[in-house]
């Protein structure tokens, strides 16, 4: 279950590395596709969380990095929350 980075871009053209305790992250975001706030939200969440799981089954606990990095984008996007047609797009993925 290697672990991995996914970078995005944000409305403000500002970019964030972000981290996840499982690859299978990338079954939940195409790259260089453009997601609507909410669904970016949704889809992080979602992969962090079925990550997180996934280092539950093989250790027995939760990844709190992983519920840690949902934290960190909540607040990133809450600055976004009123822009007009607000995308989130992932553009690199790092194992």
């Amino acid at each position: 279950m290697p672990e991995m980075y996914f970078h995005v871009r944000w409305p403000d053209d500002t970019q964030s590395r972000c981290y996840s305790p499982s690859s299978t992250l990338r079954e939940f975001f195409e790259l260089d596709t453009p997601y609507p706030l909410n669904e970016f939200l949704a889809r992080s969440r979602h992969a962090l969380e079925h990550a997180s799981e996934r280092v539950r089954q093989r250790y027995g606990y939760a990844c709190s990095s992983a519920a840690s990095q949902m934290a960190t984008i909540e607040h990133r996007a809450a600055s976004f929350a009123t822009t007009p047609n607000a995308v989130i797009t992932v553009i690199a993925f790092d194992e």
